[in-house]
């Protein structure tokens, strides 16, 4: 229990800052998602049109180290193989 007002300060900073990264990962799993389904379905315009709205979050969630800088990378060089692999 933070005794403190400066710790009671942190404390209710860490849980806003908590609340507001479990919302852009979220969001982050949901334009993957969109994708992969995209993918599944063999739909390759729309595979593109998703995978166009799902780089830009995942950069955005690599610069605010949400997640590591290689996964965004990984994750984008991944997508779009599998993009160009439908015929």
């Amino acid at each position: 229990m933070a005794n403190s007002a400066q710790a009671r300060k942190r404390a209710r900073q860490g849980e806003k800052r908590r609340q507001q990264n479990v919302g852009r990962k979220s969001l982050l799993r949901t334009r993957i998602k969109q994708v992969v389904q995209a993918i599944e379905a063999g739909d390759k315009e729309k595979a593109q049109a998703a995978y166009a709205v799902a780089v830009p979050v995942i950069d955005t969630m690599a610069g605010s180290s949400l997640i590591h800088k290689n996964k965004a990378a990984r994750h984008k060089s991944r997508l779009n193989a599998r993009i160009r692999a439908l015929a």
